[in-house]
């Protein structure tokens, strides 16, 4: 919406009819001692010209991957976005469109839906999917909360591999539900969840078990085997994805006994854009659909015969009756779910298939070269995907700060979320490193000691 300053006429107009005599009448309820007598300390307004000079300005203050040689993951991938996409996006009939509550006006937003929702479905194995959420750590929590609707369970089990994020999200939104929320522990020397440990914590009061696949260390998760343990107990088995682009070569968690599937689509043609906006994808079995949170697109015919979209399934308190509502999301990132739904369909099954290779191997690359490094090791022996744990032999604050000033973002310090591990790094290579810049940073760490004396 412009911005339309009011005229002397329109101000004038206005006080007549809420009664006021002036605008500094408005403020006569507040005390007379607590008023602002001078105006604000404020520069002057600057002209269109100036304003644009100094945002570019400030704009220059930013770094971004472009910058640097980058292998930071931990739920954020950097990944390559073909033109297309945001051609796409920047199209009106896009970019412009809002909540699709009229479906005689809004078609297209529909059917755009529609398709995210059945390639979503694809990707994850399951029956059904909503129109999207708002990111990745709300839709696991959605998904607990879904899976208490449910079976009426109050106990939560979460693997301590799970994003610690997402973990911190699960527990804001449980905090007032009487739910009791149980933590197992990853294997020390897998960095994966044993199904022995989980067979432990899970019971007949279980409501779920939440997994992530693959996990924050990038290791690969039994979900089969731990699929099995619950479905055993008759508890929701929730997979967490927040790598998507992993699906290209795994097999899907439907395939392999999940009930509801939900993660973060950043990595299907979505900028980093400094954290967001990002985009929640949330999939489940066709007999729990019902209590799915958000809004499911259905494809319908109209009295002619041709075919339509509706919005089948809206289930906010502003739709139905509050006791029946299952979430207050009301909306899904449209623009998000579109970039996903134009990058899908861009790649296809094989291209997802190549790029999921190429993924590994980068990885595979990468993680050769630092294994023969003196005082570098791997933290885990589990089979990963495009990140891995490494070991370093000196405080991993000071090592990623030295790289950096040297061009190269060389992943994160695991102490921020696991303080045991407290000379780890979580690292990550993709399709946007080239053998180059991995060979750099390979050189970079084994001439770490010359980062900190020249």
């Amino acid at each position: 919406m412009p911005y339309v300053p009011h005229t002397g006429k329109d101000i004038e107009e206005m006080l007549q009819a809420v009664g006021a005599k002036s605008l500094d009448d408005q403020f006569r309820t507040i005390p007379e001692d607590i008023r602002l007598k001078s105006l604000l300390n404020l520069p002057s307004g600057l002209s269109e010209q100036e304003l644009t000079a100094e945002m570019k300005k400030l704009a220059g203050n930013n770094v971004t991957v472009d910058d640097h040689i980058s292998f930071i993951s931990a739920g954020a991938y950097n990944h390559y976005i073909p033109s297309v996409v945001n051609h796409t996006l920047l199209r009106s009939e896009f970019y412009t469109s809002y909540t699709p509550y009229q479906p005689e006006i809004s078609q297209g937003t529909l059917q755009a839906i529609f398709e995210y929702q059945t390639l979503i479905c694809q990707l994850t194995g399951m029956d059904a999917a909503n129109a999207s959420m708002y990111e990745g750590a709300s839709a696991t929590a959605e998904a607990v909360l879904m899976a208490g609707r449910i079976n009426n369970r109050k106990k939560v089990v979460v693997s301590s591999a799970l994003h610690p994020e997402y973990r911190e999200v699960v527990s804001t939104y449980l905090k007032t539900r009487q739910v009791t929320i149980e933590e197992i522990m990853h294997c020390t020397e897998a960095g994966m969840t044993l199904p022995e440990a989980v067979e432990r914590h899970i019971d007949e009061e279980t409501s779920c078990l939440v997994i992530q696949q693959p996990n924050f260390f990038g290791c690969l998760e039994d979900l089969k085997a731990l699929g099995e343990l619950v479905r055993k107990n008759g508890a929701i088995f929730i997979v967490v994805i927040s790598e998507p682009v992993s699906m290209g070569l795994l097999k899907s968690p439907g395939e392999l006994g999940a009930d509801i599937v939900i993660g973060e689509g950043q990595s299907l043609g979505i900028a980093l854009s400094f954290g967001g906006p990002y985009l929640g994808f949330f999939a489940t079995r066709e007999k729990f659909m019902r209590q799915m949170p958000g809004r499911l697109v259905g494809e319908t015919t109209d009295k002619d015969g041709n075919r339509g979209f509706i919005l089948t399934l809206s289930t906010r308190e502003q739709h139905i009756r509050r006791e029946k509502a299952t979430s207050n999301i009301c909306t899904n990132e449209g623009l998000c779910a579109l970039a996903a739904t134009v990058y899908m369909c861009m790649l296809g099954k094989k291209g997802m298939m190549e790029l999921a290779r190429l993924n590994l191997s980068k990885a595979e690359y990468l993680k050769k070269g630092l294994q023969g490094i003196k005082g570098v090791k791997l933290s885990f022996n589990a089979p990963t995907f495009n990140e891995f744990v490494i070991e370093v032999d000196r405080n991993p604050e000071e090592l990623l700060k030295a790289l950096s000033d040297k061009g190269i973002w060389g992943g994160i310090s695991m102490k921020r979320f696991y303080p045991h591990l407290d000379r780890h790094i979580l690292l990550c290579a993709t399709e946007m490193n080239t053998k180059e810049d991995m060979d750099k940073f390979v050189k970079a760490m084994q001439e770490r000691q010359s980062l900190f004396t020249g």
